[in-house]
């Protein structure tokens, strides 16, 4: 019988593109390897999510039978997983290791369409997490896990802090690759000292044996360990732009293929060493900027915390401590208009919870005694007692900061990924036109030269690191001195600023000292239901006022309101007792309304506390510095009975109004904004929310309440106001360092491009000079930033 040729045929899966070795599961013409695989594509296909599979061939992971879930059922269990739950939603993040490409991206994005009590799902490809909101009276969490491993994302579920966790591991992947990279490269190096030397003519057989075995390590070289660029180039492709890792996959296929073309036909040893040397260095280059990106994001999230002070309650007296001493089981007392900053048991008090920082939702959440209130929550009413039942999250409430419900809607252009697609461009063009003009020439060496030379020392990579690397390490200054900016871009926005504006009470004058005089008359039973009135305000006037009655001992207070800009209302002992400065309501009892704080109970004028108070130090030289290039103006909710000695600090020339409300100070921002400035707004974050939020630039001041508001870009300790040019000064300063990171950049490219087209410049060294331009750039930015810290006097 004759030989007959045998063809082996593959099925593979069409979802998760594994060989199908067992009985083929079929649905829509399409085959699966598992009733899993075919499960999920069932479930897309029924919620026309079936564009999964246009990003990534085979993108799916195989579906698996065995989690075992019931823990899930637990509520003891449910709560230390759960960030936030109301009546109907709840909010959980989880970390899926699975998040890998767009296509994953794409599929998590859209759960609500797989089930409609999802609400949202929003993605950190980088952190690999994704923070789900669904109502919890519909799918419990343990269909939505469920949910999740059915489309083959499973989430690794532990009750410590797993993003934590992986944020301080390193990438394992990588550094296996590296490994192999260096390990391959090592070895081509050695095979290929014959031809290196010359001595490869000595023996042919042995030419021809290196050369195949260096085409064997060039294999997993291209195709295992530069898989990552081939990735992120066709996924940019697909997308109809080009990324950084287009030009570099590039150069590793036509090094692979050219190595491949001459070690089969015997016209060369190829280019195997500069293929494992380049994916090596590569590699490393990418390891470096990694690892230094990460140790600068840990710096700035585990050694600076948001400079607000919560209130403990210690054998019943009152202790404010800062929120990274509070500790589990610790009593906190909350005033109307502060911040939750850890989850807690209600345990005293009528709770009004503004959630909108977590949900977005403005409408105050009632709470009853024993309930648990969710860090992130501010109270809306009367002071309220709680006990912590969990730590602290720096991370958690970074997060909502930086929440998508208190991000302006400003479009701000990113030059990094405006200028990558351009020089890509520009580089592929340099690229052809040299190797166009050697094979003219009639010299393939130099063209395929100067081809690998031109894409390999032109990378723009290195122009990307230029801004987050110095706008990160001026973070970092910041963070050292007392002022807490949420991230890079703000920073950027801070040196755009052309107008300042500043409240009075609380911006302008300290919380911690001030003399206070009481105009009346009142008895110890008076004084203890006022106190206890104040007690439950965190504006600074009341916390003066308290601090002045010396009273240890309170009544239950009921029907509390607070006006922001107007005063207090309550009942206590079953009296209605106001204090502040409404007109109307002096006036129906006959008395002229005075300056300060007036004092009314049950419609009988008591009298009124005047407030001397202490203005923060230096202020005369820190308007006359920010006059010199800013239009400085006030806006104070007070009366007028500091201008005279105010208009001593501001000059003519600034603008100062008194008796503003929280709208017309709004308002105010924005008619500076429509004639064409960026304002900086500084206030104490409690009467200002809606105009820091508004403003371009919005500070809250804090001295040692809890004060923050998570409208604003910024925290700054009421003692390091007098540093606010400094600030300033780095901000506008750094943006030159990332202007001239970007001329060395340039340079560096011009001047290797220069040789490159020359074809006189080996494409190892090419690769070689990549990682020392990255290092280069990294060290320039960090020492500019020190030395322009220390020019700012903000470095010690």
């Amino acid at each position: 019988m004759k030989n007959q040729q045998q063809t082996t045929t593959y099925t593979i899966c069409y979802h998760c593109g594994e060989e199908v070795t067992d009985h083929i599961h079929r649905l829509d013409d399409k085959d699966f390897c598992c009733a899993g695989c075919k499960g999920v594509y069932q479930i897309l296909s029924e919620n026309n999510l079936c564009n999964y599979y246009a990003y990534n061939h085979n993108p799916g992971q195989r579906f698996n039978h065995d989690t075992r879930l019931e823990y899930l059922d637990e509520p003891q269990i449910i709560n230390q997983l759960i960030d936030y739950t109301g009546k109907e939603s709840s909010i959980i993040t989880f970390y899926i290791p699975g998040i890998q490409c767009s296509s994953c991206i794409w599929l998590l994005e859209h759960l609500y369409k797989i089930n409609p009590a999802i609400f949202s799902s929003r993605i950190d490809f980088i952190r690999k997490q994704v923070t789900i909101t669904f109502n919890h009276t519909e799918i419990p969490l343990r269909k939505l896990v469920e949910t999740l491993i059915q489309i083959g994302y499973e989430p690794l579920i532990s009750l410590q802090d797993v993003v934590k966790e992986h944020q301080k591991a390193l990438d394992k992947g990588l550094i296996l690759k590296i490994a192999v990279a260096g390990f391959l490269m090592g070895n081509v190096m050695l095979f290929s000292f014959p031809e290196y030397f010359g001595l490869s003519g000595l023996e042919k057989q042995f030419q021809v044996l290196f050369g195949w075995l260096n085409l064997a390590f060039s294999i997993p070289a291209a195709f295992y360990c530069g898989k990552d660029y081939f990735i992120s180039a066709l996924t940019s492709l697909k997308h109809k732009h080009v990324n950084l890792d287009t030009p570099l996959a590039l150069i590793i296929a036509v090094l692979f293929s050219r190595t491949a073309f001459e070690v089969i036909f015997s016209t060369g040893p190829g280019f195997a060493d500069t293929l494992t040397g380049l994916v090596f260095l590569l590699l490393m280059g990418k390891w470096l900027k990694q690892r230094t990106y990460n140790h600068i994001s840990f710096d700035r999230d585990y050694r600076s915390y948001f400079p607000i002070a919560v209130t403990t309650l210690i054998n019943g007296l009152e202790k404010p401590v800062s929120i990274n001493d509070v500790k589990i089981g610790d009593r906190l007392w909350i005033r109307n208009g502060e911040l939750l900053p850890a989850d807690a048991i209600l345990m005293k008090g009528d709770a009004w919870m503004d959630m909108s920082f977590v949900t977005g939702e403005s409408e105050p959440v009632h709470k009853v005694l024993g309930e648990i209130i969710y860090a992130g929550g501010r109270q809306t009413g009367e002071a309220i007692e709680l006990e912590v039942i969990k730590p602290v999250s720096q991370s958690y409430l970074t997060g909502l900061w930086n929440h998508d419900h208190y991000k302006n809607n400003v479009q701000k252009q990113n030059f990094n990924d405006s200028i990558a697609k351009y020089f890509s461009l520009a580089v592929f063009t340099i690229a052809f036109s040299a190797t166009a003009y050697w094979l003219l020439q009639h010299d393939s060496h130099k063209a395929w030269s100067a081809f690998t030379a031109v894409i390999i020392v032109a990378c723009p990579c290195v122009l990307a690191l230029s801004t987050p690397f110095t706008l990160s390490a001026i973070l970092s200054v910041f963070d050292k001195k007392g002022f807490y900016v949420k991230n890079t871009d703000a920073v950027e926005q801070l040196a755009k600023c052309d107008a300042v504006v500043f409240d009075k009470t609380g911006t302008l004058t300290t919380t911690r000292n001030a003399q206070v005089y009481f105009n009346g008359e009142m008895d110890d039973h008076e004084k203890k239901i006022v106190a206890s009135l104040f007690r439950n305000s965190a504006h600074p006037l009341s916390r003066h006022i308290l601090k002045e009655l010396k009273t240890s001992d309170f009544f239950q207070v009921k029907n509390y309101k607070e006006i922001p800009g107007k005063g207090l209302s309550a009942t206590v002992n079953g009296l209605n007792v106001y204090a502040g400065s409404l007109s109307s309501k002096l006036k129906a009892v006959g008395h002229q309304p005075s300056s300060g704080v007036n004092v009314v109970i049950d419609d009988v004028y008591i009298g009124n506390f005047v407030i001397e108070q202490e203005w923060r130090p230096q202020l005369n030289v820190l308007i006359a510095q920010l006059n010199r290039s800013f239009d400085v103006q006030l806006l104070s909710g007070d009366t007028n009975k500091d201008e005279r000695h105010l208009r001593t600090i501001f000059p003519e020339k600034n603008q100062i109004r008194f008796r503003q409300s929280p709208h017309e100070k709004l308002d105010a921002i924005s008619a500076l904004q429509d004639s064409g400035r960026a304002v900086m707004m500084l206030g104490d974050g409690l009467n200002d929310a809606g105009a820091l939020k508004q403003s371009d630039f919005g500070i809250a001041i804090t001295d040692d309440i809890n004060n923050f508001t998570p409208g604003c870009d910024a925290i700054l300790k009421g003692d390091s106001l007098s540093l606010l040019p400094n600030f300033i000064g780095l901000s506008k300063d750094g943006i030159k360092i990332i202007k001239a990171s970007f001329a060395i950049a340039t340079a560096y490219n011009f001047i290797g491009i220069y040789y490159a087209v020359q074809g006189t410049l080996y494409p190892l060294v090419a690769a070689v000079l990549m990682p020392i331009s990255t290092v280069t750039i990294i060290c320039f930015t960090t020492f500019a930033t020190r030395i322009l810290a220390r020019k700012n006097k903000l470095f010690t």
